[in-house]
């Protein structure tokens, strides 16, 4: 776990990814990567599947793209950012159209 929150706090930041990982502390986000502290399960899948997106777009485009990408909203997930619908819908449901949107927005970059 600590291999993947760094990986993905070097492509999203540590606020994006404590905002996906639905705490209010970037501290929250550092403790995860020492080892200090371990999320709960459900945030470790969010926490995968953002990494998994993020790691698509990384092949063509650079970090501050990742983030803006992330951030913004995204008229293939019905106008909701890829965070937001990461951190607050069902992952299940969630994580195959923001694969999408993503595979979508790679191939025109």
């Amino acid at each position: 776990m600590p291999d993947l929150v760094v990986s993905l706090r070097d492509l999203l930041g540590a606020k994006l990814v404590a905002y996906i990982g639905s705490v209010n502390e970037t501290r929250a986000v550092r403790e995860w990567a020492e080892g200090k502290r371990s999320p709960s399960s459900i945030v470790v899948k969010r926490l995968r599947e953002a990494y998994h997106v993020a790691a698509l777009v990384a092949e063509k485009d650079h970090r501050q793209v990742i983030q803006a990408w992330f951030q913004g909203m995204n008229p293939q997930l019905g106008d909701v950012s890829p965070a937001r619908l990461l951190r607050e819908g069902d992952i299940d449901e969630v994580a195959p159209q923001v694969l999408a949107a993503a595979r979508s927005f790679a191939s025109i970059v």
